[in-house]
């Protein structure tokens, strides 16, 4: 088969992701290998099932503001939608999405989360959806709450929500984040200062998108997810994408 048949040949730019020692991320500090890595080839059942079933998702799953209890959690109720993209732009169909945040206070339902905010009885935090024929999902739920974290003497993460993407098998996972549009405290995040080039940044911020807004009841975010490519979102679990 010629390259022409085969598509062209997309060159990853490396400095799309951060070095994996960041002192001032001081979790990095020990995490980072210090040794030269070692490519390792998939196996057969990472490149295959088990695969998620579209029986399995609850008709409340990517509603979070119901779907712990049934009854409505606090905080100011918005939309996080997308598309799930290739890197030639193209919708990703069946598509298992997974999410996961803080509360509007900013505490998640976790045992560990010390934060001196509130936990609220009615909302679990976390949520799930497949993607439509085009790529789509979406989210009903509430804008979490920025929160300290002991990096350093004063760090605060700022308000955003942990997205889990699945591919064709449970061994192929992406995981990403978004932030808000207009939030402050993105600039100042240590985290997000890991991250070399403005443009990686931004595609990591959600703006706001009053097209899918409902008047008198919530606002809206737009959030695609390019899972490969010279603009494939930034992923922290593995650089080169699905």
């Amino acid at each position: 088969m010629t390259t022409t048949d085969q598509g062209p040949l997309y060159f990853r730019d490396r400095d799309w992701h951060p070095a994996a020692y960041t002192p001032g991320y001081k979790t990095s500090m020990t995490r980072a290998p210090f040794r030269p890595l070692v490519s390792l080839g998939s196996t057969l059942s990472e490149e295959t099932g088990p695969a998620f079933g579209q029986a399995m998702i609850g008709e409340l799953d990517n509603n979070l503001i119901m779907n712990f209890t049934g009854q409505p959690a606090i905080g100011e109720r918005i939309i996080l939608h997308g598309r799930v993209l290739d890197e030639n732009g193209r919708g990703v169909p069946g598509v298992l999405v997974e999410i996961w945040q803080a509360n509007a206070g900013g505490r998640y339902r976790h045992k560990k989360d010390g934060y001196l905010a509130p936990l609220d009885p009615n909302f679990g935090g976390c949520g799930r959806t497949l993607t439509d024929a085009s790529g789509g999902y979406e989210f009903l739920t509430v804008r979490p709450g920025a929160y300290p974290w002991p990096n350093r003497v004063n760090d605060w993460r700022p308000m955003h929500i942990h997205l889990s993407v699945f591919g064709s098998g449970f061994g192929q996972r992406l995981i990403t984040q978004n932030y808000f549009e207009g939030d402050p405290l993105i600039a100042r995040c240590p985290i997000v200062q890991t991250i070399g080039q403005q443009k990686a940044i931004d595609v990591l911020v959600a703006p706001l998108d009053m097209n899918r807004a409902i008047p008198m009841d919530c606002l809206a975010y737009k959030f695609d997810i390019v899972l490969r490519g010279r603009r494939q979102s930034y992923f922290e679990n593995r650089k080169e994408g699905l």
